[in-house]
């Protein structure tokens, strides 16, 4: 999922638009739509990324702690939920956030400044919301603090040259990283995590980690046998420093991520849920719909709850009443969550779908 900097994001007038559309099961009223300014648009990479697997990601990784690892808290609740990356200004009113969402993707990078500690706490609402942050694994935003700028013990983004693995194609200011990478397993493990951690975050909602897919017959973010475990080991350590915290995968959905293995534990177990994009809308996925399908045959039970499936697609603007009825009910039917915002091209908005 892409956003701009956040110094372009000042720079762009937010727009009000009126409520609108089918909601996600959830039983708050409909509320009005205040526009994010964020820019945002679904990135398609090159490689696998439809059930396809990388030779050797599956066998499990004896390096590292091989401990065994419990699985997360899982959700006490499913729905509604929305995803934001704008500030806390322009969302507007945190207060009618709180009341009509249960969980919500938020950056809470503290370098952006989007969102202070107090102002998570009023998203939480008493604790009876989940509020997660980004948290970008497979690559690199050349405008986080941490591309140039960290502490003694740490390599950041832009001096690891033995971690970096091409530009992100289309983007001038994203660079895949390899997920293996000691130093940088330990710059997020160790420091990027921390500090949302220390903003409120309930979990995290790890985005990128397709990577793990592209295999090496690609040379947008190539990622051969070891990248790929190293991404799967990558995740395990932070479920090992955070048992407690929330975990959602964006994308990556493939037999890599479903049967992989890592550290002597299940990949899958690692996690609390799983999201993906574009599945019923600008246009019908068949292929992501029976990844996601297949996970939900897995019946995992984090902590005893049902696991998160949520689908995230884009309808052309929070007026796309119908259009977004439409999605809902294609991904309620399957048995997930949905939330639809505007066109992958421009995902600045946050809908207060009505029921």
């Amino acid at each position: 999922m892409r956003r701009i900097a956040p110094l372009v994001l000042s720079l762009i007038v937010p727009v009000i638009l009126s409520a609108c559309g089918g909601d996600n099961g959830g039983s708050q009223p409909a509320a009005s739509v205040n526009a994010s300014a964020m820019w945002s648009r679904t990135k398609t990479s090159s490689g696998t990324s439809s059930g396809g697997t990388t030779s050797g990601t599956t066998s499990g990784s004896t390096s590292g702690s091989s401990a065994t690892v419990s699985s997360g808290p899982g959700f006490p609740v499913s729905a509604p939920w929305m995803t934001y990356y704008g500030d806390a200004p322009t969302l507007g009113s945190l207060s009618k956030v709180a009341n009509t969402f249960r969980i919500m993707d938020i950056d809470l990078d503290p370098d952006t400044g989007n969102f202070a500690p107090s102002d998570v706490v009023t998203l939480k609402n008493n604790g009876q919301n989940k509020v997660l942050s980004y948290l970008n694994l497979g690559s690199c935003e050349h405008w986080r603090g941490y591309w140039n700028t960290v502490p003694s013990g740490f390599v950041s983004c832009g001096a690891n040259k033995a971690a970096q693995l091409g530009s992100y194609q289309g983007y001038s200011d994203e660079t895949w990283m390899n997920v293996g990478n000691a130093d940088y397993q330990n710059l997020i493990v160790n420091y990027v995590a921390p500090r949302l951690v220390a903003q409120g975050a309930d979990g995290f909602y790890l985005d990128n980690l397709e990577i793990v897919e592209h295999g090496t017959s690609t040379r947008n973010g190539p990622c051969d046998a070891a990248c790929a475990q190293g991404g799967l080991d990558l995740v395990r350590k932070l479920r090992e420093k955070y048992p407690t915290l929330v975990f959602v995968m964006q994308n990556a959905t493939g037999r890599t991520t479903r049967e992989g293995v890592t550290g002597g534990v299940a990949f899958a177990s690692l996690l609390d849920g799983i999201a993906h994009e574009e599945v019923y809308a600008p246009k019908y996925d068949a292929s992501m719909e029976a990844e996601l399908a297949a996970w939900k045959a897995m019946a995992l039970r984090p902590n005893g709850h049902a696991f998160w499936i949520a689908t995230l697609d884009y309808v052309g603007g929070c007026e796309a009443a119908a259009k977004a009825r439409r999605v809902f009910a294609r991904s309620r039917a399957m048995g997930f969550v949905p939330y639809a915002s505007d066109a992958s091209a421009r995902q600045g908005v946050v809908c207060y779908w009505e029921r």
